[in-house]
């Protein structure tokens, strides 16, 4: 007959097997990382590459009429971390373009985050930010070449150009505000610069990628 000391140690050990585990409650993607991410080629491909800038690695991106991302394909719970966070800079924008037609469709710096929303391969839905060449700031439109991905407007112009930006969204509101739901998890982000639709150049750089539990902004270089 089992003693009460032995059962109670029992029921000790069963509640210790059921007790959650702890929450991430940031994920955090350096440079190097991110350059040793898999890349998608759209039309040829992007620069991508490692260099120091106030004593930080950080990933340089350069586009000479080439469209490639670093893209990481991985499922990432927006209940637990909904808020991403990044640093960028720019080194120029395209001047005189209409980024809503496919001629225009180039940015020199873009970060995005995919919601797959069935089983085939362009059942996706993709929120782009962007730095704009001349859109307002805050403004959104759809991808002239689908429907599927929606462009919002972060920065824009040549006010900011060299300095570093920080910036953090709220990635499932921003999903509703585009898309009209909101999902509790996306499948995939990206970084990326591109210059293929008008064929020109642009060079950005990125730091501090991450996804966190709470909205707080990265620390870029130099500050």
């Amino acid at each position: 007959m089992t003693s009460a000391r032995a059962w109670r140690r029992r029921m000790a050990g069963m509640m210790l097997m059921v007790t959650p585990l702890a929450v991430a409650q940031s994920l955090d993607f350096s440079a190097a990382e991110i350059a040793g991410w898999p890349t998608r080629s759209f039309e040829g491909e992007t620069r991508y590459s490692l260099v120091t800038q106030s004593g930080r690695r950080v990933l340089q991106a350069r586009a000479s009429g080439q469209a490639s991302a670093k893209y990481l394909e991985r499922e990432i719970d927006l209940t637990q971390t909904p808020y991403l966070g990044w640093c960028w800079k720019v080194g120029g924008v395209y001047a005189g373009l209409d980024e809503t037609t496919k001629s225009g469709d180039d940015y020199p710096a873009r970060v995005y985050v995919a919601h797959k929303t069935g089983f085939l391969p362009w059942q996706v839905q993709a929120v782009n930010y962007v730095w704009s060449n001349g859109r307002p700031v805050g403004s959104q439109w759809a991808n002239a070449f689908t429907e599927r991905a929606r462009l919002l407007a972060l920065q824009s112009g040549t006010r900011k150009i060299g300095k570093w930006v920080a910036e953090v969204r709220d990635v499932r509101e921003d999903f509703a505000r585009l898309f009209g739901s909101r999902p509790e998890k996306v499948d995939g982000v990206a970084v990326m610069s591109d210059g293929d639709n008008a064929g020109g150049d642009a060079t950005a750089w990125f730091s501090g990628l991450h996804f966190t539990a709470s909205p707080e902004p990265p620390v870029c270089p130099g500050q």
